[in-house]
């Protein structure tokens, strides 16, 4: 969601030896063979191919007035649950987002449509203020865009047709819309790791090695030793504001150069709307800091944490007082024959075999075989919060989605098991 599927699906530990063993033999050459120079020198090349640009260039030229023209970004989902995005120049500002035109672009260029037929239509759903092109002021009329995705049929309104294959959101939205009278609520925490411009180096990590301390002084940390990557936190953090994302905190994880922010409370499908644009402003910011985030749920193998997106949960119902009945009843609908395995699948991007490597019963995970929920244990499938169990009314926190989970599937699959039943 986010990063390429190479990146989310990597296993950073192997890349880092080769990357490792690739130096050293470079090295090696240089100092023993006579081809040692053309050797080192193409590594040299490789290694340092990307010129750095000016930000601040950059930043004369989004400082000139644009007149009353808009720029409108447009995100969407690609084949691989990849972000992609493109600029459209609107003649005004609009209103409302049923005012926003819809856009295509060349499906096959994504895995999404074949090349004799590659057209795939973007339908824009939410709107949100563009903190890339902001301008000096610090505010200006140029949007965000989020869009889901239609096959074109001219017989159709509008000229949209079905939705395509990797369009999770239609599903999403019908569930939502079957469940609203619920008022479901939901705050997504989404964990995520900095890398290094290679994608192999966690940031903050000695190439090829391991930090000098084990997991402990990292979580919610600070100082030099202990915080790696802080500037792109907070500037994340700042975007998400600007743009008018609902983010509600930030912190350090476990592991050094994890870091965490969540989402909400929001209501129904603006939850996983919001969580799609957030990932879009971190890969951005992350861009111009020249660092690659990582949402994969086990960057790194061994005795370090992975990341996961904790789904905490809510209905009106829940929420009101003796509302503690109906949390549990949710759970006995998760605990249910056959519900553990069907949302494993539904919980990352890979039909549960990336949270293969998280969900061990390690780590402050449980194990993934089998469903379990207790009140403030972080080795349970679902925690029950402390504070929701003395005042027998509140949330809870779903554990199992994995950093990497498409939001759109996982809230709907919540929904239809704890809540659609009673619609």
């Amino acid at each position: 969601m986010y990063a390429m599927r190479a990146i989310l699906r990597a296993r950073p530990v192997l890349k880092r030896a080769a990357a490792a063993t690739a130096a050293s033999a470079a090295a090696t050459a240089f100092a023993f063979g006579p081809e040692a120079i053309c050797e080192k020198l193409t590594f040299k090349l490789v290694e340092d191919k990307t010129t750095p640009l000016d930000l601040e260039i950059q930043q004369r030229f989004l400082a000139m007035d644009q007149g009353d023209k808009v720029q409108a970004e447009y995100v969407w989902i690609g084949g691989h649950n990849e972000l992609r995005c493109k600029t459209k120049t609107l003649m005004r500002a609009p209103l409302d987002v049923d005012e926003l035109p819809v856009w295509n672009y060349d499906g096959s260029s994504t895995d999404q449509a074949p090349g004799t037929d590659s057209e795939v239509l973007l339908v824009p759903r939410a709107m949100y203020k563009d903190p890339f092109r902001a301008g000096p002021s610090g505010t200006s009329k140029n949007i965000i865009v989020l869009c889901d995705c239609y096959k074109p049929d001219p017989d159709a309104p509008m000229g949209v047709g079905e939705a395509i294959p990797t369009n999770t959101r239609v599903k999403c939205a019908k569930i939502m819309d079957a469940v609203k009278a619920h008022e479901p609520w939901f705050g997504i925490e989404q964990e995520y790791t900095l890398f290094e411009p290679d994608g192999v180096t966690p940031y903050g990590w000695p190439v090829g090695g391991y930090p000098s301390r084990p997991q402990g002084p990292y979580y919610c940390s600070i100082g030099q030793e202990n915080a790696y990557g802080r500037p792109v936190v907070e500037a994340h953090y700042r975007a998400c504001l600007y743009a008018g994302i609902n983010i509600s905190g930030i912190n350090g994880e476990v592991m050094p150069g994890q870091w965490e922010y969540q989402v909400g409370p929001c209501t129904g499908i603006d939850s996983p709307d919001q969580l799609i644009i957030s990932r879009y402003l971190l890969i951005r910011v992350c861009e111009q800091f020249g660092v690659v985030v990582s949402f994969d749920p086990k960057p790194i193998p061994g005795d370090w944490n992975g990341a996961g997106c904790h789904t905490n949960v809510s209905t009106k119902a829940m929420r009101a007082p003796d509302g503690y009945s109906i949390i549990v009843k949710a759970m006995d609908r998760l605990g249910a024959p056959g519900k553990q395995d069907e949302h494993i699948k539904a919980y990352d991007i890979s039909g549960g075999e990336d949270n293969k490597r998280r969900l061990t019963g390690a780590h402050e995970t449980a194990p993934i075989t089998k469903f379990s929920w207790g009140v403030a244990n972080r080795g349970c499938s679902v925690r029950i919060p402390r504070m929701t169990e003395k005042d027998k009314c509140g949330y809870f926190e779903d554990r199992r989605p994995a950093s990497n989970m498409d939001p759109y599937v996982v809230t709907g699959k919540i929904m239809e098991t704890c809540v659609l039943p009673d619609a």
